[in-house]
């Protein structure tokens, strides 16, 4: 038997024109699925380092530049908002479009000087609309959720995260009421039989998980071996066994016991029928739990970027759509840099201040709830 068919878990008929049994095929179902899954995950681990360094490498730096060529931009502006030859109403859509710039830098960057441009240009103080566009939204946020905001939340960040604790805790305290209502429900003897058949079912789970993982450790203990380099051999081993055991991982003990030669594929084969309905089980609960951590490996991406929760969903979409945002960052920052340059003609600045104000439109309020994801 060579290495790949000692831990390749998986029965096979034992005839060419034999058939598996339904929880055969169950079995084999549940293998395949949680191999995907194990092989998305490991897809999502190798990239990541890659993602990480591509991020600290390109897209920090040229968010940066970005930053640092739009601030450039919003001084040409307010330079040219001074000069000769602008109307009354160019004058008032240049304003629009420096404030816009400038409230969202000055806030971004903390700078003083983009602070007084702004608060020039909008005849207001960034610090006290800044405060008044909070207060609106804490004032939504507990009007829809009855969440009170309290004094140290200070940004939309802090209150879509306070929004997220309300929703958990409310989930929690109404899963803890209901667990509590369904207590004290008189049941009845059908409902009783149930919970005893399932309760009884469970413990044979358990215990056809237990029994695989006491039969390695019983062969592997390094404690009873004298060899130094057995013992380190068998420590390690144990380790990927106690490993597998604690996170209930049968496939990997499965394979582990194949590994060791302490099980063939005749033994996998002959699995018998209440055996397989009970690594079923235990299977199918595995597939759950894979699902549940790409689904956060998923999220925690989407999350970094600000996209839509669940956008991207392999990790080819990942590096697709962090290439795909740098392309953008660096045609916006070539975009800004050419209009920069526009502002040092003024008949260049007539001619484009419409395009300039339609592209930069102030989000209202709603828009700003949108952008809150829970």
């Amino acid at each position: 038997m060579n290495k790949k068919q000692q831990t390749s878990v998986v029965i096979t008929p034992a005839a060419k024109d034999s058939a598996l049994s339904k929880a055969q095929q169950t079995f084999n179902r549940l293998i395949k699925q949680i191999e995907q899954r194990r092989a998305k995950l490991r897809e999502w681990e190798a990239i990541t380092p890659g993602i990480q360094d591509k991020i600290v490498d390109e897209l920090v730096p040229l968010t940066k530049k970005l930053d640092a060529m739009l601030s450039r931009f919003v001084h040409a502006l307010d330079r040219a908002h001074s000069q000769k030859g602008l109307t009354k109403t160019e004058r008032g859509l240049l304003s629009a479009i420096i404030a816009e710039i400038a409230g969202n830098l000055a806030e971004k960057l903390d700078d003083a000087a983009l602070k007084a441009i702004y608060n020039r240009h909008a005849d207001s103080d960034l610090d006290s609309d800044t405060a008044v566009e909070l207060h609106m939204m804490k004032q939504a946020m507990e009007d829809i959720f009855g969440v009170e905001m309290p004094e140290d939340v200070t940004s939309a960040e802090d209150v879509s995260e306070r929004i997220r604790e309300k929703i958990e805790q409310q989930q929690k305290e109404w899963e803890a009421a209901e667990e509590l209502r369904r207590s004290k429900r008189k049941k009845t003897a059908k409902q009783t039989a149930a919970e005893e058949k399932a309760r009884a079912a469970q413990e044979q789970t358990n215990l056809s998980l237990r029994e695989v993982y006491r039969k390695l450790a019983s062969s592997l203990h390094p404690d009873r071996e004298t060899d130094m380099v057995e013992r380190e051999r068998k420590t390690a081993l144990m380790q990927r066994v106690n490993q597998a055991y604690e996170k209930k991982d049968l496939l990997k003990l499965l394979e582990l016991q194949l590994e060791l030669e302490h099980i063939d594929q005749a033994v996998i084969n002959n699995l018998g029928e209440s055996r397989l309905q009970h690594y079923n089980k235990i299977l199918k609960e595995q597939v759950g739990e894979l699902d549940q951590e790409l689904m956060h490996v998923q999220e925690r991406f989407c999350d970094q970027f600000n996209l839509p929760l669940f956008s991207v969903r392999t990790p080819k979409e990942a590096e697709r759509s962090l290439a795909e945002e740098i392309a953008r960052l660096k045609r916006f920052l070539r975009l800004v840099e050419a209009d920069t340059l526009l502002c040092n003609d003024i008949k260049k600045v007539k001619a484009n201040v419409r395009r300039w104000h339609q592209e930069i439109t102030p989000p209202d309020f709603d828009d700003m709830l949108a952008d809150i994801r829970f």
